[in-house]
């Protein structure tokens, strides 16, 4: 896969679709690298019609590394986080979003339909916030706000998110077993895992790349940006936000957050459907980035 410079830094990228296609920049999550996009819903995008990106965020993947900061100190975030002061994380969402912005531009796009999922749809916010000249719509998928005020994560989803596993170094088969316990946790109830899928996307997931200090200043990004209310209320891009009915680890609430900040933003609750993609929802999940689509052109 190709890499190309964006921001300043390089970022690991491939794209998909007819040339003269509407372009879709796809935008993961916390610590997920790009392949975490099932090719279902690329495949389903690029049939109709759409030029579609995807990229490994900043800290993951085969993308640059901020290897010089360490690992982030959680309690010395979350003390200047209480105390008011800027908390002391390599960088912000802001960050990650000019990542995007500068992916959009270095692809020649312009513009582009932006899609983000989970910490995704968070940089997907900041980038309709701050870039807004860059974004024709706005798909913010499993996210949310910032809002302290709002239900937190499941217990067992957030075990299972900060519980990283044995290493995969030093025992493969058990890190993968761990990982599909935590897809089992994170799956809606009317979605379930195709397990042997699973374990297959773990161990490829491992073997591209393995680096988990990333995973822990990403997060530290998160927690550092804060509230991020008064950014969204600023967006102008048309919105679409969807959430699964059954997530457990950024609860519904956090969809209906955004849909509520995101002036005119639209709210799509899935039933069954987790903290994940399942391939059983890949064609109405499309339905509704191309719903985002059509409203850019609406208001045009």
């Amino acid at each position: 896969m190709p890499q190309i410079t964006a921001n300043g830094i390089a970022l690991e990228y491939d794209i998909h679709g007819p040339e003269t296609g509407e372009p879709i920049l796809l935008i993961m999550g916390l610590g997920a690298q790009m392949t975490a996009w099932p090719l279902d819903l690329i495949h389903d995008l690029t049939a109709r019609g759409y030029r579609v990106a995807r990229y490994d965020n900043r800290d993951v993947g085969l993308s640059h590394k901020f290897e010089a900061h360490g690992a982030p100190d959680m309690t010395e975030v979350f003390k200047a986080l209480m105390s008011g002061q800027k908390p002391p994380v390599p960088y912000f969402l802001s960050d990650m979003a000019a990542d995007a912005a500068g992916m959009i531009d270095a692809l020649g796009f312009g513009k582009a339909h932006i899609v983000g999922a989970s910490m995704g749809g968070m940089i997907a916010q900041m980038l309709a916030a701050e870039h807004p000249h860059k974004v024709l719509s706005l798909t913010s998928i499993m996210s949310t706000t910032g809002n302290r005020d709002l239900p937190p994560a499941k217990p067992e989803a957030m075990a299972r998110l900060t519980d990283r596993g044995p290493d995969p170094r030093e025992d493969l088969e058990a890190f993968i077993e761990h990982g599909l316990a935590g897809a089992r946790v994170m799956a809606g109830k009317g979605n379930p895992i195709d397990e042997d899928a699973q374990r297959q996307i773990i161990r490829d997931n491992f073997q591209r790349s393995f680096y988990p200090v990333g995973f822990l200043r990403q997060y530290a990004a998160i927690v550092g940006s804060g509230d991020r209310r008064a950014a969204l209320a600023t967006i102008k891009a048309p919105t679409v936000v969807i959430h699964g009915a059954d997530d457990p680890l950024v609860p519904v609430e956090g969809g209906h957050d955004t849909a509520a900040v995101v002036p005119g933003a639209e709210l799509h609750v899935l039933p069954g459907m987790g903290h994940n993609l399942p391939k059983g929802l890949i064609s109405k999940i499309g339905d509704l980035i191309e719903r985002a689509v059509a409203r850019a052109k609406a208001t045009a």
